[in-house]
C-alpha cells in the first residue's frame, strides 16, 4: 500500500459518534446549521488519522434533507461553510491534504428509479457554485446510474477542477458481476469516466465484499491502461436492498469491521490495483489510521 492516497471516512456516524447536533432528516447538515465547530472537529481528526484527503460535509445540503425552503434559502451559505471549514482544517494541516467537494445524489441515494435530472441540475448548480473557490477536486459521489454521472461532469466542466466520480454498487448477493445499482456495468462506468475526462473511478457506500470484484472489472476494462486511478471506500453496514434509502436512519454497524477488519480488505483492494483507499459510512478516524500505519510500514 505504498503508493496508496488515504481518503478520510465518514463524516454523518462521526458527527454523531462526537456529541454533535443529529438527527433526520437533516443528518449530518445539522451540525453546519448548528454547531459547525463540529465538523471542524471532524476533519481535524481525519487529518490527525493519516488522510491525504478531506471531504466537505456537503452531502447532505439538499432539500431531501433540510427541506425545499431552506435550501432556497441558506443551501449557498451551508455548501459554502461546508467547503471553507474543510479548506482551512487542510490549510491548517501540517503536511499537504487535498479537499473533496462532495457532490451527492440530489434525489436520493441508493435509488436510481428516483433519479430526476431536471430536479438534481438546479440543486447541484448551487453547490458547485458554494464550494468551488474551497475544493481541490470534485468528488460526485454515491452514484446509483450514469445519468447522474454525466450530469455532474457537464455542470463542473466549466470551473478547472478535476472530477472525480464515484459509484455504489449492488450488494446483494446474486452471484453476478459487480454492478451500479442502476444495473449498469463497472465496464460502462469506466467507458463514462474516461469520456467526461474524470481523473478517477472510485466505488463507495457498499459493502467491502462487492468491492475487490468492482476493482478487478475497472482494470479489466481498461482503467489502468488509460491512467484512470481506482479508488474504493466502503461502508460498514451489512448487505443493503435495492429499495433501501441511505440516511433513513442509523443502520446497525457490522462487528467484524474493526480497523483491522477493514484493513485486510484494504490491502486486497490495493493489491487488485487501487490506488485511492478511504472509508464511508461507519468507517472511522480509528480506521483511517490503520491504514495509514500499514502504509508506512509497508
Amino acid at each position: 500500500m505504498t503508493q496508496v492516497l488515504i481518503l478520510d471516512g465518514g463524516t454523518g456516524r462521526e458527527l454523531a459518534r462526537s456529541g454533535a447536533p443529529f438527527r433526520q432528516p437533516e443528518w449530518s447538515a445539522l451540525a453546519l446549521i448548528e454547531a459547525p465547530e463540529y465538523v471542524s472537529r471532524v476533519h481535524h481528526a481525519y487529518i490527525a488519522a493519516g488522510a491525504d484527503v478531506i471531504t466537505t460535509n456537503s452531502y447532505a445540503v439538499v432539500p431531501f434533507h433540510i427541506s425545499e425552503e431552506r435550501f432556497a434559502r441558506d443551501g449557498a451559505r451551508l455548501a459554502a461553510l461546508a467547503g471553507r471549514l474543510a479548506r482551512e482544517a487542510a490549510d491548517g494541516a501540517a503536511r499537504p491534504v487535498r479537499v473533496a467537494g462532495s457532490l451527492p445524489p440530489v434525489c436520493g441515494s441508493y435509488r436510481p428509479d428516483l433519479v430526476d435530472l431536471d430536479r438534481a441540475r438546479p440543486v447541484l448548480e448551487v453547490l458547485v457554485e458554494a464550494l468551488a473557490p474551497h475544493v481541490d477536486h470534485w468528488q460526485a459521489e454515491t452514484l446509483s446510474a450514469l445519468a447522474e454521472a454525466e450530469l455532474v461532469a457537464r455542470l463542473v466542466a466549466g470551473t478547472g477542477k478535476p472530477l472525480w466520480l464515484s459509484f455504489t454498487l449492488q450488494d446483494e448477493d446474486t452471484g453476478a458481476a459487480p454492478a451500479l445499482r442502476s444495473g449498469e456495468s463497472v465496464e460502462e462506468a469506466v467507458d463514462l469516466a474516461l469520456r467526461a475526462g474524470a481523473q478517477a473511478l472510485l466505488f463507495n457506500c457498499s459493502q467491502p465484499e462487492v468491492m475487490l470484484s468492482a476493482v478487478e472489472q475497472a482494470r479489466a476494462a481498461g482503467a489502468a491502461g488509460r491512467a484512470l486511478p481506482i479508488g474504493v471506500y466502503a461502508n460498514a453496514f451489512p448487505p443493503m436492498n435495492s429499495d433501501s434509502e441511505a440516511n433513513s436512519g442509523l443502520d446497525p454497524i457490522r462487528e467484524d469491521l474493526t480497523p483491522e477488519g477493514y484493513a485486510a480488505f484494504a490491502r486486497a483492494w490495493a493489491q487488485a490495483g487501487a490506488s485511492i483507499i478511504g472509508g464511508c459510512c461507519g468507517i472511522g478516524p480509528e480506521h483511517i489510521a490503520e491504514l495509514a500505519r500499514l502504509r508506512a510500514t509497508a
